[in-house]
């Protein structure tokens, strides 16, 4: 059975608590963005049922560790590192952070603020939001990031917000390099048209696009074959990864799979392989998948990995 939250966690807590007292679902599975997906895993936790590949980057998914909570993604943290990384290697030092303005937010603000230390990098702008933000605080934003002397910018969520953002600094004459996360890459990209062009973005999944990896070329044709006419995406692929990596826990269930079969035949394996890649489960540690792969947004307005 499937519900939608609309991107709400209290929706999505009601929903989870609905599926498991209602439903009587045997796990829970794949909810979508930070928010709902911490919302889901309040309610897995309390009513001590597996919650598995929440499709999320938040931190609050792995720490502290909860032993029924099996993320597949990558976490944010791991794309800020790739992210300033490759800054480094192009000779900037100084970052500045939009995040939202949440516990989640200080959270990512935390982890970019040691990735910085351990790059020896200056985070010169921590730049929070809320959702009702107006278009004069976003003038300002744009301002203090022109002012700040920021050579890369980049992101966790707020999509919308954040296309706005490089519209007002770029006609502000901010000349800082904008970067972003996985999350709805392709949507950012598109709206941003020519201004897009030369971003480097952090994914969560191979290319897509491209048949170079064994996941890609197995998903494409599935896909394909279930999707005749439609498009390849990060975002179905990550879905086809988790669903996958679904169903490899469940073989480890045994063929009488109880909950706590079904945790356990994951944590003895300590790993699911999902044809050349490994989402790793150690007994206090569910890392999940660790790949990020960059992508640059070229002038013919394609991905290149």
């Amino acid at each position: 059975k499937t519900l939608d939250d609309d991107n709400k966690p209290a929706q999505a807590e009601a929903n989870a608590r609905a599926l498991i007292e209602q439903d009587r679902v045997f796990i829970l599975f794949g909810s979508i963005e930070g928010g709902p997906s911490t919302a889901v895993m309040k309610a897995a936790v309390d009513l001590q049922v597996p919650f598995f590949g929440p499709m999320a980057g938040s931190p609050t998914l792995r720490r502290p560790h909860q032993p029924l909570v099996f993320p597949v993604r990558s976490e944010h943290k791991e794309e800020f590192r790739a992210l300033l990384a490759q800054a480094k290697s192009n000779g900037m030092t100084k970052a500045a952070f939009v995040r939202s303005d949440s516990e989640t937010g200080m959270q990512h603000l935390e982890n970019v603020r040691l990735l910085c230390k351990e790059l020896s990098m200056e985070l010169v702008a921590d730049l929070p939001f809320r959702s009702d933000i107006d278009d004069a605080r976003i003038e300002a934003m744009a301002k203090k990031i022109g002012e700040s002397g920021a050579q890369v910018i980049f992101n966790h969520g707020g999509v919308g917000m954040y296309e706005q953002l490089i519209r007002k600094a770029r006609a502000q004459g901010v000349k800082g390099s904008f970067w972003a996360v996985n999350s709805g890459s392709a949507q950012l990209a598109q709206k941003l048209g020519p201004l897009a062009h030369g971003m480097i973005f952090a994914q969560v999944v191979p290319d897509p696009m491209q048949r170079k990896t064994e996941i890609a070329r197995e998903y494409r044709e599935v896909f394909a074959r279930h999707n005749p006419g439609k498009d390849f995406s990060y975002g179905s692929l990550e879905g086809y990864l988790t669903a996958k990596a679904l169903v490899a826990g469940l073989r480890l269930a045994g063929p009488k799979p109880t909950r706590a079969s079904f945790v356990e035949g994951i944590t003895k394996a300590g790993a699911l392989d999902l044809n050349g890649l490994r989402a790793k489960y150690q007994p206090g540690e569910y890392t999940g998948l660790a790949m990020v792969d960059l992508a640059i947004y070229t002038r013919d307005s394609r991905f290149m990995h």
